[in-house]
Protein backbone atom coordinates (compact mmCIF):
# COMPACT_ATOMS: atom_id res chain seq x y z
CA UNK A 1 0.00 0.00 0.00
CA UNK A 2 1.40 3.62 -0.32
CA UNK A 3 2.36 5.23 2.93
CA UNK A 4 -0.02 8.02 2.40
CA UNK A 5 -3.11 5.29 1.64
CA UNK A 6 -6.33 5.91 4.11
CA UNK A 7 -9.48 4.55 3.22
CA UNK A 8 -11.60 7.74 4.57
CA UNK A 9 -11.74 11.48 5.66
CA UNK A 10 -8.50 13.38 7.01
CA UNK A 11 -9.34 16.88 8.37
CA UNK A 12 -6.00 19.34 7.85
CA UNK A 13 -5.75 22.50 9.10
CA UNK A 14 -5.14 25.44 7.50
CA UNK A 15 -4.46 28.49 9.82
CA UNK A 16 -4.59 31.54 8.08
CA UNK A 17 -6.49 35.10 8.32
CA UNK A 18 -5.31 38.23 10.56
CA UNK A 19 -4.31 37.69 14.27
CA UNK A 20 -5.66 40.30 16.96
CA UNK A 21 -2.48 42.42 18.10
CA UNK A 22 -2.63 43.74 21.97
CA UNK A 23 -1.08 46.53 22.67
CA UNK A 24 2.32 46.26 25.12
CA UNK A 25 1.39 46.97 28.80
CA UNK A 26 3.09 50.53 29.21
CA UNK A 27 2.06 51.43 32.78
CA UNK A 28 4.75 49.68 34.47
CA UNK A 29 7.80 51.83 36.56
CA UNK A 30 11.18 50.81 36.85
CA UNK A 31 13.01 52.01 39.79
CA UNK A 32 15.92 51.81 41.81
CA UNK A 33 16.30 53.20 45.25
CA UNK A 34 17.73 52.87 48.33
CA UNK A 35 16.17 51.36 52.02
CA UNK A 36 18.54 50.33 54.97
CA UNK A 37 15.52 50.21 57.09
CA UNK A 38 13.30 47.73 54.50
CA UNK A 39 11.85 44.84 56.26
CA UNK A 40 14.00 41.44 56.50
CA UNK A 41 13.24 38.07 55.34
CA UNK A 42 12.23 35.60 58.05
CA UNK A 43 13.84 32.20 58.50
CA UNK A 44 11.51 29.22 58.44
CA UNK A 45 11.92 27.12 61.65
CA UNK A 46 9.87 24.39 63.34
CA UNK A 47 10.12 22.83 67.02
CA UNK A 48 10.08 19.06 68.15
CA UNK A 49 9.47 18.27 71.70
CA UNK A 50 7.95 15.43 73.23
CA UNK A 51 5.70 15.21 76.78
CA UNK A 52 8.86 14.20 78.25
CA UNK A 53 10.97 17.01 79.74
CA UNK A 54 13.78 18.58 78.09
CA UNK A 55 13.35 17.22 74.78
CA UNK A 56 12.67 20.20 72.43
CA UNK A 57 15.08 21.22 69.61
CA UNK A 58 14.23 23.91 67.45
CA UNK A 59 15.28 24.38 63.74
CA UNK A 60 15.82 27.48 62.33
CA UNK A 61 16.52 27.35 58.41
CA UNK A 62 19.86 28.03 57.15
CA UNK A 63 18.66 31.09 54.70
CA UNK A 64 15.71 33.38 55.36
CA UNK A 65 13.21 32.94 52.68
CA UNK A 66 9.94 30.64 51.70
CA UNK A 67 12.37 28.30 50.77
CA UNK A 68 13.30 26.78 54.14
CA UNK A 69 9.51 25.82 54.56
CA UNK A 70 10.34 23.17 51.90
CA UNK A 71 12.65 21.66 54.42
CA UNK A 72 11.23 18.47 56.46
CA UNK A 73 12.99 16.61 59.45
CA UNK A 74 12.41 13.39 61.10
CA UNK A 75 13.37 10.80 63.42
CA UNK A 76 13.13 7.16 63.04
CA UNK A 77 13.36 4.48 65.17
CA UNK A 78 16.09 1.70 63.66
CA UNK A 79 14.26 -0.96 65.46
CA UNK A 80 17.95 -2.86 66.19
CA UNK A 81 20.12 -3.17 68.78
CA UNK A 82 23.61 -1.00 69.66
CA UNK A 83 22.33 1.41 66.81
CA UNK A 84 24.64 4.42 66.40
CA UNK A 85 23.00 7.99 65.91
CA UNK A 86 23.03 8.84 62.42
CA UNK A 87 21.96 12.05 60.22
CA UNK A 88 21.27 11.80 56.55
CA UNK A 89 19.88 13.99 54.32
CA UNK A 90 17.83 13.83 50.78
CA UNK A 91 17.06 17.09 48.81
CA UNK A 92 15.54 19.08 52.03
CA UNK A 93 14.62 16.17 53.97
CA UNK A 94 16.15 15.27 56.71
CA UNK A 95 16.24 12.05 58.69
CA UNK A 96 17.42 11.62 61.84
CA UNK A 97 18.06 7.38 63.05
CA UNK A 98 18.29 7.55 66.51
CA UNK A 99 20.52 5.65 68.59
CA UNK A 100 19.34 2.19 70.75
CA UNK A 101 21.18 0.33 73.48
CA UNK A 102 21.07 -3.66 73.66
CA UNK A 103 17.50 -4.19 74.15
CA UNK A 104 17.04 -1.41 71.32
CA UNK A 105 15.44 1.00 73.35
CA UNK A 106 16.15 4.67 72.27
CA UNK A 107 19.20 6.27 73.91
CA UNK A 108 19.59 9.38 71.91
CA UNK A 109 18.83 12.74 73.85
CA UNK A 110 17.71 16.07 72.69
CA UNK A 111 21.38 17.27 73.32
CA UNK A 112 22.25 14.21 71.49
CA UNK A 113 20.59 14.85 68.10
CA UNK A 114 21.36 18.56 68.26
CA UNK A 115 24.69 17.67 68.66
CA UNK A 116 24.45 14.97 65.62
CA UNK A 117 22.99 17.54 63.04
CA UNK A 118 24.63 20.55 63.36
CA UNK A 119 27.77 18.15 63.00
CA UNK A 120 26.25 16.74 59.53
CA UNK A 121 27.24 18.91 56.89
CA UNK A 122 24.65 18.55 54.76
CA UNK A 123 21.99 19.09 57.75
CA UNK A 124 23.85 22.24 58.50
CA UNK A 125 23.25 23.74 55.09
CA UNK A 126 19.93 23.55 55.53
CA UNK A 127 19.00 24.18 59.38
CA UNK A 128 20.80 25.40 62.69
CA UNK A 129 19.61 23.35 65.67
CA UNK A 130 19.20 24.56 69.05
CA UNK A 131 17.70 23.58 72.46
CA UNK A 132 14.36 24.87 72.47
CA UNK A 133 13.76 27.45 75.26
CA UNK A 134 13.07 25.97 78.84
CA UNK A 135 14.87 22.57 77.45
CA UNK A 136 18.40 21.41 78.85
CA UNK A 137 17.77 18.56 76.24
CA UNK A 138 18.74 16.09 78.62
CA UNK A 139 15.27 14.04 77.79
CA UNK A 140 15.28 11.22 75.39
CA UNK A 141 13.48 11.59 72.01
CA UNK A 142 11.58 9.19 70.09
CA UNK A 143 10.77 8.70 66.67
CA UNK A 144 8.22 11.19 64.97
CA UNK A 145 7.54 11.75 61.42
CA UNK A 146 8.46 14.49 58.99
CA UNK A 147 7.57 17.84 60.12
CA UNK A 148 8.07 20.56 58.20
CA UNK A 149 9.49 24.19 59.12
CA UNK A 150 7.37 26.81 58.64
CA UNK A 151 7.32 30.55 59.08
CA UNK A 152 9.95 31.24 56.09
CA UNK A 153 9.55 34.74 54.32
CA UNK A 154 11.38 36.46 50.96
CA UNK A 155 13.26 39.82 51.49
CA UNK A 156 11.06 42.11 49.90
CA UNK A 157 13.69 43.96 48.78
CA UNK A 158 16.92 42.00 48.49
CA UNK A 159 19.81 43.80 47.30
CA UNK A 160 20.47 44.50 43.59
CA UNK A 161 17.37 42.45 42.45
CA UNK A 162 14.64 43.18 40.90
CA UNK A 163 10.93 42.70 42.52
CA UNK A 164 8.18 42.77 41.17
CA UNK A 165 5.22 44.92 43.06
CA UNK A 166 1.92 44.72 42.30
CA UNK A 167 0.37 46.62 45.88
CA UNK A 168 2.25 49.83 46.15
CA UNK A 169 0.59 50.44 49.46
CA UNK A 170 1.74 46.90 50.96
CA UNK A 171 5.14 48.12 49.48
CA UNK A 172 5.57 51.24 51.27
CA UNK A 173 4.88 49.56 54.33
CA UNK A 174 8.38 46.88 53.95
CA UNK A 175 10.26 49.99 52.41
CA UNK A 176 10.92 51.16 56.04
CA UNK A 177 11.60 54.63 56.91
CA UNK A 178 15.17 55.98 55.73
CA UNK A 179 16.23 55.88 52.03
CA UNK A 180 14.86 57.24 48.92
CA UNK A 181 12.49 54.00 48.41
CA UNK A 182 9.74 55.37 50.88
CA UNK A 183 9.82 58.87 49.46
CA UNK A 184 9.71 57.24 45.90
CA UNK A 185 6.70 54.75 46.61
CA UNK A 186 4.96 57.67 48.71
CA UNK A 187 5.10 60.17 45.41
CA UNK A 188 4.09 57.09 43.04
CA UNK A 189 1.16 56.12 45.24
CA UNK A 190 -0.14 59.78 45.58
CA UNK A 191 -0.84 59.39 41.45
CA UNK A 192 -1.37 56.30 40.62
CA UNK A 193 -0.94 52.27 41.59
CA UNK A 194 0.96 51.01 39.05
CA UNK A 195 3.22 47.84 39.07
CA UNK A 196 7.01 48.50 39.37
CA UNK A 197 9.97 46.63 39.24
CA UNK A 198 12.01 47.69 41.56
CA UNK A 199 15.64 47.33 42.70
CA UNK A 200 17.54 48.18 45.85
CA UNK A 201 20.85 49.23 45.69
CA UNK A 202 22.99 49.53 49.27
CA UNK A 203 24.13 53.11 50.68
CA UNK A 204 27.63 53.66 50.29
CA UNK A 205 29.41 55.59 52.60
CA UNK A 206 29.69 58.89 49.98
CA UNK A 207 27.89 59.60 47.23
CA UNK A 208 30.66 58.41 44.84
CA UNK A 209 29.90 54.86 46.24
CA UNK A 210 26.47 55.13 46.06
CA UNK A 211 26.44 55.90 42.57
CA UNK A 212 27.94 53.70 41.35
CA UNK A 213 25.98 50.92 43.23
CA UNK A 214 23.03 52.53 41.51
CA UNK A 215 24.39 52.60 38.52
CA UNK A 216 25.66 48.62 38.97
CA UNK A 217 27.95 46.36 36.57
CA UNK A 218 27.55 42.67 35.93
CA UNK A 219 29.35 40.45 38.15
CA UNK A 220 31.71 37.44 37.30
CA UNK A 221 28.42 34.52 37.49
CA UNK A 222 26.55 36.89 35.16
CA UNK A 223 24.18 38.80 37.83
CA UNK A 224 23.26 42.63 37.19
CA UNK A 225 23.59 44.29 39.75
CA UNK A 226 22.16 48.28 40.30
CA UNK A 227 20.25 49.96 37.15
CA UNK A 228 20.88 47.15 35.17
CA UNK A 229 19.23 44.63 36.99
CA UNK A 230 15.87 46.54 35.70
CA UNK A 231 16.99 44.15 31.74
CA UNK A 232 16.23 40.83 33.46
CA UNK A 233 12.85 42.05 34.71
CA UNK A 234 10.93 40.49 31.90
CA UNK A 235 12.74 37.39 31.84
CA UNK A 236 11.71 36.89 35.63
CA UNK A 237 8.51 38.43 35.63
CA UNK A 238 7.14 38.64 31.63
CA UNK A 239 6.86 42.58 32.59
CA UNK A 240 9.21 45.43 30.89
CA UNK A 241 9.58 48.36 33.13
CA UNK A 242 8.89 51.35 30.56
CA UNK A 243 9.01 54.51 32.90
CA UNK A 244 12.30 54.65 34.64
CA UNK A 245 13.85 56.83 37.54
CA UNK A 246 15.99 56.44 40.13
CA UNK A 247 14.69 59.84 42.17
CA UNK A 248 17.39 61.82 44.88
CA UNK A 249 19.96 59.41 42.90
CA UNK A 250 20.10 60.61 39.53
CA UNK A 251 23.83 62.25 39.80
CA UNK A 252 25.01 63.01 36.05
CA UNK A 253 26.95 59.64 35.81
CA UNK A 254 23.13 57.70 37.33
CA UNK A 255 21.73 59.92 34.17
CA UNK A 256 23.94 58.99 31.54
CA UNK A 257 23.42 55.48 32.34
CA UNK A 258 20.23 55.00 32.76
CA UNK A 259 19.64 57.15 28.98
CA UNK A 260 21.56 53.59 27.88
CA UNK A 261 19.37 51.54 29.68
CA UNK A 262 15.98 52.96 28.85
CA UNK A 263 17.27 52.59 25.20
CA UNK A 264 17.87 49.03 25.48
CA UNK A 265 14.47 48.70 27.12
CA UNK A 266 12.54 51.20 24.98
CA UNK A 267 11.57 52.90 27.77
CA UNK A 268 11.74 56.86 29.02
CA UNK A 269 13.41 58.03 31.86
CA UNK A 270 12.91 61.05 33.94
CA UNK A 271 15.88 62.96 35.60
CA UNK A 272 16.74 65.58 38.22
CA UNK A 273 18.72 68.65 36.79
CA UNK A 274 21.30 67.16 39.26
CA UNK A 275 23.21 70.05 41.25
CA UNK A 276 21.68 73.16 39.45
CA UNK A 277 20.75 76.02 41.84
CA UNK A 278 19.31 78.43 39.24
CA UNK A 279 17.41 78.12 36.10
CA UNK A 280 20.38 78.85 33.87
CA UNK A 281 22.20 75.59 35.74
CA UNK A 282 19.25 74.13 34.70
CA UNK A 283 19.69 74.66 30.82
CA UNK A 284 22.88 73.78 30.91
CA UNK A 285 22.83 70.50 32.44
CA UNK A 286 20.16 69.88 30.36
CA UNK A 287 23.10 70.01 27.49
CA UNK A 288 24.35 66.84 28.64
CA UNK A 289 22.14 64.62 26.76
CA UNK A 290 21.25 64.04 23.49
CA UNK A 291 18.83 61.41 23.66
CA UNK A 292 14.82 60.78 22.86
CA UNK A 293 13.86 58.63 26.02
CA UNK A 294 15.16 61.13 28.48
CA UNK A 295 13.47 64.31 30.14
CA UNK A 296 15.00 67.05 32.51
CA UNK A 297 13.23 68.33 34.97
CA UNK A 298 13.75 71.20 37.41
CA UNK A 299 13.26 72.09 40.40
CA UNK A 300 11.76 69.63 43.26
CA UNK A 301 8.74 69.61 44.90
CA UNK A 302 7.89 70.12 48.31
CA UNK A 303 5.83 68.38 50.43
CA UNK A 304 4.96 66.97 54.01
CA UNK A 305 7.17 63.96 54.99
CA UNK A 306 5.25 61.81 57.62
CA UNK A 307 8.26 59.90 58.53
CA UNK A 308 10.27 62.63 59.36
CA UNK A 309 7.10 65.07 60.64
CA UNK A 310 8.07 67.88 58.40
CA UNK A 311 8.05 69.78 55.40
CA UNK A 312 10.60 69.27 53.02
CA UNK A 313 11.51 68.65 49.39
CA UNK A 314 10.20 65.98 47.82
CA UNK A 315 11.64 64.83 44.47
CA UNK A 316 9.68 65.56 41.27
CA UNK A 317 11.08 62.78 39.27
CA UNK A 318 9.20 60.44 41.65
CA UNK A 319 6.02 62.11 41.05
CA UNK A 320 6.82 62.30 36.90
CA UNK A 321 6.96 58.27 37.79
CA UNK A 322 3.83 58.38 38.85
CA UNK A 323 1.98 60.63 37.19
CA UNK A 324 3.26 59.02 33.93
CA UNK A 325 1.67 55.81 34.55
CA UNK A 326 -1.78 57.51 36.22
CA UNK A 327 -1.63 58.72 32.60
CA UNK A 328 -1.11 55.55 30.70
CA UNK A 329 -3.83 53.79 32.41
CA UNK A 330 -6.40 56.61 31.94
CA UNK A 331 -5.49 58.48 29.14
CA UNK A 332 -3.07 56.91 27.35
CA UNK A 333 0.29 56.95 26.42
CA UNK A 334 0.02 59.52 23.74
CA UNK A 335 -0.57 62.20 26.22
CA UNK A 336 2.26 64.13 27.84
CA UNK A 337 2.94 64.50 31.62
CA UNK A 338 2.73 68.21 31.09
CA UNK A 339 -0.41 70.19 32.71
CA UNK A 340 -2.09 67.62 35.08
CA UNK A 341 -2.32 68.54 38.56
CA UNK A 342 0.17 66.46 40.42
CA UNK A 343 -1.12 64.89 44.15
CA UNK A 344 0.42 65.14 47.52
CA UNK A 345 3.21 68.15 47.22
CA UNK A 346 2.62 71.30 48.38
CA UNK A 347 4.92 73.96 46.66
CA UNK A 348 7.92 74.25 45.03
CA UNK A 349 11.64 74.22 45.67
CA UNK A 350 12.37 77.28 44.23
CA UNK A 351 10.33 80.25 43.66
CA UNK A 352 9.84 80.61 39.39
CA UNK A 353 8.09 83.15 37.46
CA UNK A 354 5.53 81.53 35.33
CA UNK A 355 2.52 82.87 33.00
CA UNK A 356 0.42 81.66 30.90
CA UNK A 357 0.70 84.24 27.90
CA UNK A 358 4.39 85.77 28.44
CA UNK A 359 7.03 83.86 26.96
CA UNK A 360 9.52 85.80 28.99
CA UNK A 361 9.31 83.92 32.48
CA UNK A 362 11.71 81.39 33.96
CA UNK A 363 9.35 78.68 33.28
CA UNK A 364 9.38 79.94 29.44
CA UNK A 365 13.05 80.00 29.68
CA UNK A 366 13.53 76.40 30.89
CA UNK A 367 11.05 75.39 28.23
CA UNK A 368 12.71 76.88 25.33
CA UNK A 369 16.03 74.90 26.79
CA UNK A 370 13.95 71.90 26.56
CA UNK A 371 13.39 71.12 31.01
CA UNK A 372 10.35 70.61 32.21
CA UNK A 373 9.55 72.94 35.07
CA UNK A 374 6.79 72.77 37.54
CA UNK A 375 4.43 75.59 38.28
CA UNK A 376 1.45 76.36 40.63
CA UNK A 377 -1.80 76.78 38.30
CA UNK A 378 -4.97 75.15 40.02
CA UNK A 379 -2.89 72.70 41.59
CA UNK A 380 0.88 72.05 41.18
CA UNK A 381 1.80 70.75 38.13
CA UNK A 382 4.19 69.67 35.34
CA UNK A 383 4.92 72.09 33.13
CA UNK A 384 6.74 71.08 29.41
CA UNK A 385 6.68 67.97 27.49
CA UNK A 386 9.86 68.35 25.63
CA UNK A 387 12.36 65.42 25.19
CA UNK A 388 16.66 65.66 25.19
CA UNK A 389 16.25 64.57 21.56
CA UNK A 390 18.79 65.89 19.40
CA UNK A 391 16.77 64.64 16.21
CA UNK A 392 13.22 66.91 15.84
CA UNK A 393 11.43 63.80 15.32
CA UNK A 394 11.53 63.00 19.16
CA UNK A 395 10.74 66.25 20.08
CA UNK A 396 7.94 65.72 22.58
CA UNK A 397 7.90 63.00 25.28
CA UNK A 398 4.80 61.35 23.61
CA UNK A 399 6.72 61.11 20.39
CA UNK A 400 9.23 59.09 21.82
CA UNK A 401 6.83 56.81 23.34
CA UNK A 402 4.71 56.53 20.30
CA UNK A 403 7.67 55.03 18.79
CA UNK A 404 8.02 52.60 21.50
CA UNK A 405 4.84 51.39 22.13
CA UNK A 406 4.24 51.06 18.03
CA UNK A 407 8.35 49.10 17.58
CA UNK A 408 7.10 47.14 20.70
CA UNK A 409 3.05 46.10 19.68
CA UNK A 410 4.09 45.66 16.10
CA UNK A 411 7.05 43.16 16.62
CA UNK A 412 5.81 40.88 20.07
CA UNK A 413 2.14 40.85 18.19
CA UNK A 414 4.07 38.64 15.46
CA UNK A 415 5.93 35.88 17.27
CA UNK A 416 3.58 33.57 16.06
CA UNK A 417 4.57 34.45 12.06
CA UNK A 418 8.11 33.13 12.78
CA UNK A 419 9.19 30.39 10.83
CA UNK A 420 5.61 29.60 9.01
CA UNK A 421 6.08 29.30 5.36
CA UNK A 422 6.35 32.61 3.58
CA UNK A 423 3.54 32.48 1.11
CA UNK A 424 1.81 35.60 -0.35
CA UNK A 425 -1.23 35.18 2.02
CA UNK A 426 0.96 35.33 5.07
CA UNK A 427 2.43 38.69 4.29
CA UNK A 428 -1.52 39.75 3.53
CA UNK A 429 -2.21 38.57 7.17
CA UNK A 430 0.33 40.27 8.68
CA UNK A 431 -0.33 43.73 6.49
CA UNK A 432 -4.12 43.48 7.28
CA UNK A 433 -3.66 42.55 11.15
CA UNK A 434 -1.26 45.82 11.47
CA UNK A 435 -3.72 48.10 9.36
CA UNK A 436 -6.49 46.91 11.48
CA UNK A 437 -4.68 48.11 14.71
CA UNK A 438 -3.83 51.05 13.18
CA UNK A 439 -7.64 51.61 12.37
CA UNK A 440 -8.14 50.83 15.99
CA UNK A 441 -5.22 53.23 17.57
CA UNK A 442 -6.79 55.85 15.17
CA UNK A 443 -10.31 55.51 15.66
CA UNK A 444 -9.24 55.64 19.79
CA UNK A 445 -7.10 59.07 19.37
CA UNK A 446 -3.66 57.19 19.85
CA UNK A 447 -2.01 58.26 16.73
CA UNK A 448 -3.35 60.69 13.83
CA UNK A 449 -3.30 57.69 11.55
CA UNK A 450 -0.85 54.88 9.94
CA UNK A 451 -0.69 52.40 6.91
CA UNK A 452 1.29 48.92 6.29
CA UNK A 453 2.30 48.27 3.38
CA UNK A 454 4.19 45.39 1.47
CA UNK A 455 7.47 47.01 0.05
CA UNK A 456 8.14 45.52 -3.72
CA UNK A 457 11.77 47.25 -3.95
CA UNK A 458 13.23 45.83 -0.92
CA UNK A 459 11.89 42.17 -0.87
CA UNK A 460 13.47 41.07 -4.50
CA UNK A 461 13.35 37.19 -4.92
CA UNK A 462 17.10 36.88 -3.28
CA UNK A 463 15.88 38.19 0.00
CA UNK A 464 12.36 36.29 0.04
CA UNK A 465 14.49 33.24 -0.88
CA UNK A 466 16.96 33.18 2.34
CA UNK A 467 13.76 33.69 4.55
CA UNK A 468 13.57 37.66 4.89
CA UNK A 469 10.12 39.77 4.32
CA UNK A 470 10.07 43.48 4.78
CA UNK A 471 6.97 44.96 6.03
CA UNK A 472 6.83 48.96 5.62
CA UNK A 473 4.65 51.02 8.03
CA UNK A 474 4.24 54.52 8.89
CA UNK A 475 2.31 56.85 11.13
CA UNK A 476 2.05 59.78 12.55
CA UNK A 477 2.05 60.40 16.32
CA UNK A 478 -0.47 62.96 17.89
CA UNK A 479 1.35 66.41 18.71
CA UNK A 480 0.95 68.32 21.96
CA UNK A 481 -0.71 71.77 21.93
CA UNK A 482 2.30 73.22 23.21
CA UNK A 483 1.74 76.61 21.90
CA UNK A 484 -1.86 78.14 21.31
CA UNK A 485 -2.17 81.24 19.08
CA UNK A 486 -5.42 83.28 19.19
CA UNK A 487 -5.38 86.69 16.43
CA UNK A 488 -7.49 89.43 18.84
CA UNK A 489 -8.73 92.21 15.97
CA UNK A 490 -10.44 95.67 17.14
CA UNK A 491 -12.99 96.46 14.33
CA UNK A 492 -15.63 98.88 14.17
CA UNK A 493 -17.70 96.61 11.76
CA UNK A 494 -20.14 95.66 14.46
CA UNK A 495 -20.78 99.41 14.57
CA UNK A 496 -22.72 99.53 11.25
CA UNK A 497 -26.32 99.55 11.30
CA UNK A 498 -26.39 100.24 14.98
CA UNK A 499 -29.37 102.68 14.68
CA UNK A 500 -31.55 99.71 13.05
CA UNK A 501 -30.35 97.70 16.20
CA UNK A 502 -31.48 100.35 18.31
CA UNK A 503 -34.77 100.59 17.11
CA UNK A 504 -35.31 96.56 16.96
Amino acid sequence: MPPDYHHGVRVIEINQGTRPIRTVATAVIGLVATAPEAAAGVAADAEITFAAANTGILYTAADVGTDGNQIRIRYTDPGTADAVLAVTVSGNDITVALATDAQAEITSTATDVMDAVNAEADAMALVTATLAEGSSGAGTVRAVGYTALTGGEDEPFPLNTPVLVTDVYAAIGDAGDEGTLPRALDAIADQATPPAVIVRVEEGQDAETTTGNVIGTVEADGKKTGMKALLTAETKFGVKPRILGCPELDTKNVAVELAGIAQQLRAFAYVYAAGAATKEDAATYRENFGQRELMVIWPEFVAFDVNANTTRTAPAVARALGMRAKIDQQTGWHKTISNIPVNGVSGISKDLFWDLQDPNTDAGYLNANEVTTLINQGGFRFWGSRTCSIDPLFAFENYTRTAQVLADTIAEAHMWAVDKPLHASLARDIIEGINAKFRELKNLGYIIDATAWYNEEVNSKETLKSGKLYIDYDYTPVPPLENLLFQQRITDRYLVNFAERVAA
